[in-house]
């Protein structure tokens, strides 16, 4: 009697699992239609009872994840591509999977001004080798790795270019302000000397004082000597 049972049981197991199988191909065949339909946002709501009944199915992971794409939901459908490349084993669904991150990651890199994220591109061409070296001919995977390599190359380039016209116009601009500290310095100094005309510097001063004292020293100096010639004079002289 227990046998009997527990084989009741064990056959309602498996009906129960084979009809969320069925059910879990049904939606992902209804949101795969409404997908073709460009119908995104219908389509991810299928995909996602999909994944409710079975949350291992790689099918309608993947699939949600490219629906979320089209909407533009980029994070999201990243994460959808993850759960697959994280439990899928057949090397084509996986290849996919690493191509659509890559298109993920390269789409993410351009910002609204247009600069370019060299952390994202690098994160594509990691996400593009890995789908090659499951699938190496796979050609449109191979260019989106030389657009990314290429893009990611630029960008290091001009940000060099931009690192170095930095550098200059730092420079510049320090050459610039010590020239106007001098051109200040100089037109505080000419002030000063319009401001005080007659005021003489004291090194002007000294350079004056000693030529006085000098001339006043040569004048002394002539007058002794005058002074001493006509005492010599005086002693010479006879008296008559």
């Amino acid at each position: 009697m227990k046998t009997f049972v527990l084989i009741c049981i064990c056959i309602a197991g498996f009906t129960a699992q084979a009809s969320a199988q069925k059910q879990v191909r049904k939606d992902i065949r209804t949101g795969n239609k409404e997908y073709k339909q460009e119908k995104f946002t219908d389509a991810e709501v299928d995909y996602r009872r999909a994944l409710e009944a079975n949350a291992r199915s790689s099918d309608a992971a993947y699939n949600l994840g490219n629906a979320l794409y089209k909407q533009g939901k980029g994070q999201e459908s990243l994460e959808q591509y993850q759960v697959v490349t994280g439990n899928e084993t057949d090397k084509s669904k996986l290849s996919m999977a690493w191509h659509n991150t890559g298109n993920v990651f390269l789409a993410s890199a351009k910002d609204q001004q247009g600069n370019m994220n060299n952390e994202a591109l690098k994160n594509s061409i990691e996400a593009y080798k890995k789908a090659l070296r499951i699938h190496p001919k796979d050609d449109e995977t191979r260019y989106n790795l030389a657009l990314a390599q290429k893009l990611l190359q630029d960008n290091q380039d001009q940000n060099q270019d931009q690192d170095q016209n930095q550098q200059q116009q730092q420079q510049q601009d320090q050459q610039q302000q010590q020239n106007q500290n001098q051109n200040q310095q100089q037109e505080q100094q000419q002030d000063q000397q319009q401001q005080n005309p007659n005021e003489m510097s004291r090194q002007n001063a000294d350079q004056i004082l000693d030529a006085m004292m000098q001339e006043e020293k040569n004048t002394q100096e002539k007058v002794k000597a005058k002074q001493m010639q006509q005492q010599r004079q005086r002693k010479t002289e006879k008296n008559w």
